[in-house]
């Protein structure tokens, strides 16, 4: 089992692995998830899957394991720029506007991920394995990218496997259902993560903030917490 970063500057020294990938995302949310996102040939994609992304492939050989992607909050494509802005600027009708306790930003070490998902066939004996390995590689790659945070619309049930995995994120949006699936925008905090528990428990206790329940100073907070 390996993990390899993906660029439109590598993916060819890689086979078939970036389209693989695309097949295992169209397996993952259209197959088995049941939403309704662009596909063709067998592959899922979007307009961030463009040369401003980068995407982690967990595999063994070509077959696709797990993966995310990465797009820099600056990233800019037409009228798009990344999912979670472009969602609360009224862009994605599938996505409600209101899933930010803040203005979505726009800074160079604010990445997002997205699309991460881990194969229905990796067996539950590996699933832990396989989603260390992701994780760990995505903040690998985001700090080699210059990110001190990460904003991600991922699954509600995140805090449950956060702490396990020694990672220090916090919820950035209420709760939303979104085609029968319960998601949350969640924000981690890259730097590093051991140095800045201390600074950011601080600032919690400063605002009165508990790390998994929603406040009214949420934005403040963030604004705060960029500071850090």
């Amino acid at each position: 089992m390996e993990t390899t970063a993906l660029s439109f500057h590598n993916m060819h020294e890689h086979g078939l692995l970036f389209v693989n990938l695309l097949k295992a995302r169209r397996q993952s949310f259209i197959v088995k998830n049941k939403w309704e996102l662009p596909e063709s040939g067998g592959l899922e994609y979007d307009q961030y899957d463009n040369p401003s992304s980068r995407w982690i492939a967990v595999h063994i050989g070509q077959e696709v394991l797990a993966g995310v992607r990465l797009t820099p909050t600056t990233a800019k494509c037409g009228m798009y720029s990344y999912m979670i802005r472009d969602a609360q600027l009224g862009l994605l009708p599938s996505i409600p506007t209101n899933l930010l306790y803040f203005e979505a930003p726009v800074e160079a070490d604010i990445w997002e991920s997205s699309r991460i998902f881990v194969s229905q066939d990796v067996p539950a004996n590996l699933r832990t394995v396989v989603q260390e390995k992701i994780m760990s590689s995505l903040i690998k790659l985001a700090e080699e990218n210059g990110a001190r945070q990460l904003l991600g619309l991922v699954p509600a049930v995140w805090s449950r496997w956060i702490g396990r995995l020694g990672l220090n994120a916090e919820p950035a949006g209420p709760v939303l259902d979104m085609e029968n699936w319960r998601t949350q925008v969640a924000l981690m905090h890259l730097n590093p993560l051991h140095k800045a528990q201390d600074e950011i428990g601080t600032q919690r206790q400063a605002f009165g903030i508990n790390a998994f329940k929603t406040t009214t100073h949420r934005a403040d907070f963030w604004f705060k917490l960029k500071s850090l």
